[in-house]
């Protein structure tokens, strides 16, 4: 064994995430990823927050700076223009002149939408439409919610396939998906969330398998993870329902490999789904900056992808 790949080995190994070395799978340059990648805004969400850039400059920065023409926008970075056209054709002017395809806004903060209260469930779902029409006019294909609710397991599940299901109703109107993140919560079990879906049984409601949030509970005042579920098991039960993949990302060894997420076995199980749709890079790491992060996921969906 050559000492690049030995050192490989071993550094997946202290992470518990033992793969065979890279030098043992097909590297061929020419060989077509089965996926397309795409940019999440969350992965710039410092610089956003610090005002060093603004949504308007994201679609930009994405094919200048990365080379990527395929976004996902965060609704928080653009909050009060949902229905804002004059501020919507400035950024498609962007887009326009870019090259750059809008597929995705991801939905934050317009409320629970597996609320166990009638009159929360009923506002959470009509202040989601405001988004679905602004991705239609925008020319995105989906948009991300939160399956999120106080009470049981039972309860909100309950509660979330309503949600879901009239929110679809309404979303279908207009040819755009509502998607489902597994994102703490309930919604971080694999099996809560894929059970979900099953009762909602929409062709045009589904799954964003996250590649690593499935952190069910964190420790009492703390962001620690009390309860962590498996995130492999997790992205396998999601995938049935996927429309989109979330390809989370936080630190690289040396080699450029995440150490959090083994790629190579992640993207086999979203490839044996038979998912051809697109990957988007979301970086959330602070040991490097953002940009660096970026990059370096994009560099090993690239790599991987032609392994897989």
């Amino acid at each position: 064994m050559k000492r690049r790949d030995f050192l490989h080995q071993m550094a997946y190994a202290a992470t518990g995430l033992a793969v065979a070395p890279l030098s043992s799978f097909d590297l061929d340059s020419s060989k077509k990823m089965f996926f397309e990648i795409s940019l999440a805004e969350w992965s710039l969400h410092n610089a956003l927050f610090k005002k060093e850039m603004t949504n308007l400059d994201f679609p930009v920065m994405a094919r200048k700076e990365f080379g990527v023409g395929v976004v996902e926008y965060v609704n928080q970075f653009f909050k009060d223009k949902a229905k804002d056209t004059t501020y919507l054709n400035e950024l498609l002017m962007r887009c326009k002149d870019n090259g750059i395809k809008n597929h995705l806004i991801m939905i934050d903060g317009e409320g629970d939408l597996g609320s166990t209260t009638k009159a929360e469930l009923d506002k959470a779902i009509d202040q989601h439409k405001q988004w679905v029409e602004c991705a239609k006019y925008l020319g995105c294909a989906t948009i991300r919610v939160n399956a999120a609710g106080k009470g049981t397991a039972e309860e909100v599940a309950k509660g979330a396939v309503e949600g879901l299901s009239r929110l679809g109703d309404f979303a279908s109107t207009m040819g755009i998906n509502v998607i489902v993140e597994n994102h703490g919560g309930y919604s971080s079990n694999g099996k809560w969330l894929s059970g979900v879906m099953k009762q909602v049984n929409k062709k045009n409601v589904g799954t964003l398998p996250d590649f690593g949030n499935f952190c069910i509970t964190r420790k009492q005042g703390s962001y620690d993870c009390a309860e962590e579920y498996d995130r492999y098991l997790g992205v396998q039960e999601l995938m049935p329902f996927a429309k989109g993949v979330s390809a989370k990302s936080h630190d690289f060894d040396a080699q450029g490999n995440e150490t959090h997420t083994d790629y190579v076995k992640m993207l086999k199980i979203v490839k044996k789904a038979k998912f051809k749709g697109y990957v988007g890079i979301e970086f959330e790491g602070g040991k490097i900056g953002e940009k660096e992060g970026i990059k370096l996921t994009k560099a090993l969906l690239e790599k991987v992808g032609k392994m897989v």
